[in-house]
């Protein structure tokens, strides 16, 4: 949890405004409820996805403001967010239609209209945003509009479809007040053209690069602490003969005497089947790799030039030595799926 305070001042430090700390899907498969009691005295505030998740925040005792980035998909969900204080965003007209015919009290939800402002997602249309803003702003509930949108592409800084976004989003919103909010955690790294009055820190919160690796060797300043360390023990140990095959599909084969540690962790606990042999691991703090193919329960671990390891040494599969980007793009995917679809682990948090 220190590590994700800090993560969360760096971002908060590299925006130079205010921040709300995303939490949503389980604060990224870390703990939604512990996560945002550890930032509750640090961060301006949160943002999940649904409704039912900034309930279950709000029931834990959170107070800060949480805005709910899909916004109310019903008449109940509206009367909830006016119950409990919650921040919501509007980017469809059926939205709109909500608040118009609530019976609320005057100026009391704040609204994130959201701009389409080139991913093509959720969002108003540029040519639609001005109309949409007066019909909210006409709404007796609507107590403030903060304008926001959404990059597709800020972790590919190169890529001119970013300041493209930007723009657009400039012209859209140029005649309209109220606060502004573009940045995603690529935005707050890379887009300092992008910094407006919210950022909205996601991934970078937990550790995790959302740029390509190069780009932060050239920018130090923006490191980050990885949250979570995924470990396990190895439990049983064997060695294979030359030509010996293992596991499943028998995709990996011996070259050579090999001495294989059994890791009691497999897809059923989040860790991906895709992962290929080499992907990289560390066992006792020692570099070692992935061998064969990941089961339901277990996986397997070369510990070939590792005597002293065996049945108890301790298997970090991604963490502070072992970069879930890597990992990730071993197994053709990105860390956001990993993280998410951590499961059934024992979960051990410490620094609160």
């Amino acid at each position: 949890m220190a590590a994700l305070r800090q993560n969360y001042l760096t971002a908060k430090h590299v925006h130079q405004g205010r921040a709300l700390a995303v939490v949503k899907a389980n604060a990224y498969g870390h703990g939604a409820v512990t996560c945002a009691q550890a930032l509750a005295d640090s961060a301006d505030g949160f943002a999940v996805a649904l409704m039912s998740e900034a309930l279950e925040l709000r029931q834990a005792g959170i107070t800060r403001p949480i805005l709910v980035l899909e916004g109310c998909f019903d008449v109940q969900e509206l009367q909830d967010s006016f119950a409990n204080s919650i921040w919501v965003a509007v980017h469809q007209g059926s939205q709109i239609n909500m608040f118009a015919g609530c019976d609320l009290p005057s100026a009391s939800i704040h609204v994130w209209l959201k701009v389409d402002s080139g991913m093509h997602r959720a969002g108003f249309p540029l040519s639609e945003v001005s109309d949409a803003y007066a019909r909210l702003a006409a709404c007796p509930a609507v107590a403030s509009i903060t304008l926001m949108s959404h990059f597709a592409r800020a972790d590919e800084p190169d890529e001119a479809a970013t300041a493209e976004q930007i723009e657009a989003f400039e012209l859209a919103t140029q005649h309209l007040p109220g606060a502004r909010s573009l940045c995603n955690s690529a935005g707050v790294l890379a887009w300092p053209s992008a910094k407006r009055d919210w950022a909205r820190p996601g991934i970078l919160l937990y550790g995790a690069n959302p740029l390509p690796a190069s780009y932060l060797e050239q920018h130090p300043e923006h490191k980050l602490l990885p949250v979570m360390c995924l470990q396990s023990e190895v439990f049983a140990v064997k060695t294979l003969q030359p030509g010996e095959a293992l596991g499943y599909g028998g995709t990996f084969i011996a070259e050579q005497p090999t001495r294989v540690g059994l890791v009691a962790l497999g897809y059923a606990d989040g860790y991906p089947r895709s992962a290929p042999t080499g992907t990289p691991v560390a066992i006792d703090g020692q570099p070692s790799r992935l061998i064969g193919r990941v089961s339901m329960d277990m996986l397997n671990v070369d510990l070939t030039s590792l005597p002293e390891a065996g049945i108890g040494s301790r298997v970090e599969l991604w963490g502070p030595q072992i970069d879930i980007n890597t990992v990730a793009q071993c197994a053709n995917t990105i860390a956001y799926e990993l993280l998410c679809n951590v499961k059934r682990v024992q979960r051990i948090y410490t620094g609160k």
